[in-house]
């Protein structure tokens, strides 16, 4: 099997759609595997919760259900913030059945799978991989308007920390909430925030 999770150093750089913090990226169709159906969704549809998109580059690989599975550990947490998470990869809803039904790891999780097979949503966002047809590891972090929050993209043979997604949705919930207030480097809910101001200059 190959071992999908290196990536090559040859012409596959992706480049990102310029800034889309703040942006609100076009509506896609696409399939998911929740619950053993498979089912049509829309971005849209997930609009008035916030919303994590966990790009992955493949099924049956390596890093992939370590990552998906601490994902599927705190997934109730996400779901107490009136937060979806969203995994996508490219390959077919068909696909994440097989590995959801035969990979002891995938079988927790519990939030919905989507199939990008043609790379739509990974163009969307900067992650597709033009030469090996795969994503980069991305996470974006989309609040209740459809507007992009946070971007974290990997190389493929890095994986991603579940928890610090957490706090990152944690931090830009309490700013959306607390207006004028912003979270410094480690906040976690009951940390102090700052003010930005004058006062402030050249005392931190």
């Amino acid at each position: 099997m190959q071992n999908h999770e290196h990536m090559h150093d040859h012409g596959h750089d992706s480049v990102l759609p310029g800034n889309i913090i703040n942006k609100r990226t076009p509506d896609w169709e696409f399939d998911v595997y929740h619950n053993n159906n498979i089912e049509k969704k829309k971005l849209s549809d997930y609009e008035g919760k916030w919303l994590i998109l966990f790009f992955y580059p493949a099924d049956f690989t390596f890093v992939c259900p370590t990552e998906l599975e601490e994902m599927a550990e705190l997934y109730p947490k996400f779901q107490e913030l009136n937060c979806e998470v969203l995994s996508v990869s490219t390959d077919t809803a068909f696909v994440h059945k097989a590995w959801h039904d035969n990979s002891p790891a995938i079988k927790k999780v519990n939030f919905p799978m989507a199939a990008d097979p043609t790379g739509t949503l990974c163009h969307l966002y900067g992650t597709y991989i033009e030469d090996e047809g795969l994503s980069l590891r991305g996470t974006f972090i989309i609040d209740p308007e459809g507007k992009v929050k946070t971007v974290e993209i990997h190389d493929n043979n890095i994986g991603r920390s579940a928890e610090e997604t957490l706090r990152k949705l944690q931090a830009a919930q309490f700013v959306a909430e607390h207006h004028g207030q912003v979270c410094p480097a480690k906040w976690k809910p009951g940390s102090d925030t700052l003010t930005p101001g004058v006062d402030l200059v050249g005392k931190i």
